[in-house]
């Protein structure tokens, strides 16, 4: 009977999700009071008067809070339900009213800003050699034009004709378009202007009729006067008293920050982002279309790396921009979308982790008091609980069958079998006799007979590792790949490797050597072990032969790690060293 690696099922393609989401949400929720903690702490220290935030987890809003004062002479409380500014978090907004048209075949992304802004066409390029300016390059900060914070608050309420005698008077520019990323409000502001273009509605009318209401955002508005009289009112700190913020009409900049929302309204949008992932059959409930939405998320235009030394340990982040949204990695978060927003009277942001289907927000009432500090903290916090883990993936058929096929081999070899596993190239990078070799002398240093010690572990729907488990004690661990053919992926990459048990003597010395026991010579590793990672105990064995040569995990206070070491025959620990462990990013 032959081994066939067959990917026919009714679900090829199953959808990731949260192992026992039930008890995942109750923990985070546990951790509720000390998020709201926190952000007060934060409130405090930066002098905000009032501020509503929430928390938002699998696409349902589980959580909302509100603290201080709406209107400082009055004392009148925020609620829930009080309207803040959010400022540029309404570049999002625009960028999804402008896939909207591309999505119904009205514009394109790669469309010639001059075909629905002609005056931008009579302005002088900076160079020869540029290129025409695409709609593309304003949703991701790239066209080119100067930063423009705090000039760009001032101008929410210009009219569109001031708006046109400044581009007919020419652009300003301060790098080519499509060279480097400048954070720009005239650019979201000449969005504002092609969605009114393409879509024959004005930019207010056709936000608020397709992308609000669909959403269910009832008490949202892009003017402010229509807010009522429960909004927040705005408000910069003069040494100790609050002194209010003329309120900003809407008008040709609104496009770029000039949505007024309530914290009910906020955890539906973001409910709505979280609800694009994972990619998935079904049928479309949102105003745009899910896979719109995941475009938003990507990285578009690098932004920059910033590099840090925090009491946890080192921390990375690597930021750049989507369409209308901030797309950043860090040490502990591999993916992270949001935005933040900032107005005279207002700070607000938004963050989500689109894998992790958790998302917060907060919104103030101070110019500029952005609480994005506060709410990557409150992620921190959620992270602790342990239940803040990403979406499983599931077995996919293919990964199954080709385990099977791979474990037959393991068992015995039949070349006919062996050949329709394996991809075109599997037998061209190292020979089927080799393979079959490293095989059998892989199965003589573990011993015993092995069987399957569980299902795949799948990295995605193509790719995946399995263990064996040995009568020795042992482990064997195969890792394999399977290519782009059909209707039979078959197997392009393919390794195994034993995971033996320490020995006495290798174990002995490891726990030495964690302990800080080892040897006087080998002292300033094992401080620099301690200086990076904390307090660590000794895990699962990763690889080696037990006896000489071994790695095994190590569980520490700051992440994880590996360590390696290095017997003589007469059992003296001659090396080891650390590194950062599998699946961690940053080494602290």
């Amino acid at each position: 009977m032959g081994l066939r690696v067959c990917a026919q099922s009714a679900t090829p393609y199953p959808t990731p999700s949260f192992s026992s989401p039930g008890e995942r949400v109750a923990k985070l929720k546990a951790a509720w009071p000390e998020v709201e903690k926190s952000l007060g702490q934060w409130a405090e220290q930066r002098g905000v008067p009032g501020m509503s935030y929430g928390l938002v987890l699998d696409g349902e809003t589980v959580l909302l809070g509100a603290r201080g004062m709406r209107e400082v002479p009055s004392r009148a409380a925020v609620e829930t339900g009080t309207a803040f500014r959010i400022a540029s978090m309404t570049k999002s907004f625009t960028s999804l009213a402008i896939l909207k048209l591309r999505d119904e075949g009205k514009l394109s992304l790669d469309d010639d800003v001059a075909r629905w802004v002609p005056e931008v066409g009579r302005s002088r390029y900076p160079t020869a050699d540029t290129a025409p300016l695409r709609v593309r390059q304003l949703l991701t900060h790239g066209a080119g034009f100067p930063e423009d914070n705090p000039w760009g608050d001032q101008q929410l309420g210009r009219p569109a004709e001031l708006m046109t005698r400044w581009l007919e008077q020419g652009l300003p520019w301060s790098t080519a378009p499509g060279t480097a990323y400048e954070y720009s409000n005239y650019g979201f502001a000449l969005l504002g202007r092609i969605v009114e273009r393409a879509s024959g509605r004005d930019y207010r009318e056709y936000v608020e009729t397709e992308i609000l209401k669909p959403l269910g955002m009832t008490h949202s508005t892009l003017e402010p006067a229509t807010a009522g009289a429960g909004a927040a009112v705005g408000y910069r700190r003069e040494g100790r008293e609050f002194r209010v913020e003329p309120s900003l009409a809407h008008g040709a900049f609104g496009a770029m920050g000039g949505l007024v929302t309530t914290a009910p309204d906020l955890a539906k949008y973001v409910a709505f982002h979280l609800n694009a992932w994972p990619p998935r059959d079904g049928r479309e409930t949102g105003p745009v279309r899910r896979s719109s939405v995941r475009e938003m998320h990507q990285l578009w235009r690098w932004n920059g790396l910033n590099v840090t030394r925090e009491a946890a340990g080192l921390n990375v982040r690597a930021t750049g921009y989507g369409y209308g949204l901030v797309v950043s990695s860090t040490c502990q978060f591999g993916h992270l979308v949001g935005h933040g927003g900032g107005l005279p009277g207002f700070g607000s942001n938004m963050l989500w982790a689109p894998e992790y289907g958790v998302g917060l927000f907060a919104m103030t009432n101070l110019t500029y008091a952005g609480p994005a500090a506060a709410l990557g903290e409150a992620l921190g916090i959620l992270r602790k609980t342990g239940a803040l883990t990403p979406r499983a993936w599931p077995v996919a058929p293919v990964l199954a069958s080709a385990q099977q096929a791979l474990f037959g081999l393991w068992n015995e070899w039949r070349q006919p079998e062996a050949e329709h596993v394996a991809a075109d190239n599997l037998f061209l990078d190292r020979a089927a006799d080799a393979r079959r070799a490293d095989l059998e002398e892989l199965k003589k240093s573990v011993g015993g007979e092995c069987k399957l010690a569980g299902p795949v572990r799948p990295e995605n729907w193509l790719r995946g590792a399995f263990d064996l488990e040995c009568a020795s004690g042992a482990l064997v661990r195969i890792e394999f790949t399977l290519a782009p053919t059909t209707p039979e992926p078959r197997v392009q990459f393919w390794s195994a490797q034993a995971m033996l048990p320490f020995s006495p003597a290798m174990r002995r010395q490891a726990e030495r050597a964690v302990a800080g026991k080892a040897p006087a010579k080998w002292k300033p590793r094992w401080e620099e072990l301690r200086r990076g990672y904390g307090a660590c105990k000794l895990g699962e064995v990763l690889a080696g032969d037990g006896a000489l040569t071994g790695t095994a995990a190590l569980d520490c206070e700051r992440g994880r790690a590996q360590m390696t070491l290095r017997l003589s025959a007469s059992g003296r620990l001659e090396d080891f060293s650390v590194a950062k462990g599998p699946g961690e990013v940053c080494v602290p």
